[in-house]
């Protein structure tokens, strides 16, 4: 994940007492050097997914949610770094939902809110107490805690005058979630870039969703950003979420680039290959009316590959 190479370390000793001071600052100069590349990186890929989706455009209110993890800390991080030189002038407000969770460090995104000199707000909602009164112990909390939040934050958009809700998830959660609902759900369905809520009130963006995850949680290391834990629903073990991030982790360490190649496929769908009647005429499909269909489509992909190879 980092670029970083190691050598042994250099000690200082009477003859040279500088030795320990040059290796820190060799250290930090890689460390500086990583960073500039891992935010180009980060900017490029927001700064496209903005652009493709037309995610913010000229006089937006972004309501920026923050969750005190490291997906939303970046988040914000390269929106107001982009804001900077971005063709259009859009605001940033940061919001924060208090959940009220025992033990939460409610200093914290005040501090570094006011550090970095964003404006924000910070909404207090007990779901917490609502969650643990409702799902029985031992049960999955992440539906009805993430269906209460996000009720709590749409509202919220609407008291302030935002009219877009920018959220964290990257491109492994888009991911994530397709292969949930494919094995749990029976349905060929992702999460988004940008949508628009049931009630239609509200726009909500995702802006990392062509960042990987790895490159977000190598950023936030470097950045040194206040990560809040959540004691909520974070601690609790085999969720289905993390089975199939598991997965996609160990395709990735196996076969490099499958994941970005899954990801394109999300982009390229071709309907007339699939079997969904509300989404294709097949009962209408004639002969001598091709659909767009080449032949080399037909074959699968290693047929086609082993064609090409000879």
């Amino acid at each position: 994940m980092s670029d970083i190479q190691y050598h042994e370390p250099i000690t200082a000793t009477p003859d040279d007492p500088s030795g320990a001071a040059d290796a820190d600052a060799s250290l930090e100069r890689k460390r500086k050097v990583r960073l500039n590349k891992l935010q180009k990186r980060l900017r490029r890929e927001m700064g496209r997914a903005i652009e493709d989706f037309n995610m913010i455009e000229e006089g937006d209110r972004v309501m920026v949610c923050l969750s005190g993890g490291k997906d939303s800390y970046t988040m914000l991080d390269i929106l107001l770094n982009l804001q900077k030189s971005a063709p259009v002038r859009f605001e940033l407000v940061a919001v924060n939902l208090d959940q009220k969770q025992p033990g939460f460090p409610e200093h914290i995104l005040p501090a570094y809110l006011e550090s970095v000199g964003v404006p924000f707000h910070i909404v207090e909602r007990d779901t917490y107490s609502i969650v643990k009164s409702v799902v029985p112990e031992g049960k999955t909390t992440c539906g009805l805690c993430s269906r209460l939040r996000r009720g709590s934050l749409y509202g919220f958009a609407d008291e302030i005058g935002a009219n877009k809700i920018a959220l964290g998830h990257h491109r492994d959660d888009i991911l994530e979630t397709f292969f949930l609902n494919m094995f749990y759900g029976g349905k060929l369905k992702a999460m988004p870039p940008k949508l628009v809520s049931d009630d239609g009130k509200n726009m909500v963006i995702r802006p990392l969703a062509y960042s990987r995850e790895k490159d977000i949680a190598a950023y936030s290391e470097l950045k040194g950003f206040p990560i809040i834990p959540c004691n909520l629903c974070g601690s609790q073990e085999n969720l289905q979420r993390q089975v199939i991030k598991e997965m996609l982790q160990g395709w990735d360490r196996t076969h490099p680039g499958r994941i970005e190649t899954m990801f394109r496929s999300l982009q390229h769908v071709v309907p007339s290959h699939l079997a969904d009647t509300q989404l294709f005429d097949f009962a209408g499909l004639e002969l001598g009316f091709a659909h767009g269909i080449r032949d080399e489509d037909l074959a699968p992909v290693s047929d086609r590959i082993d064609i090409l190879s000879l």
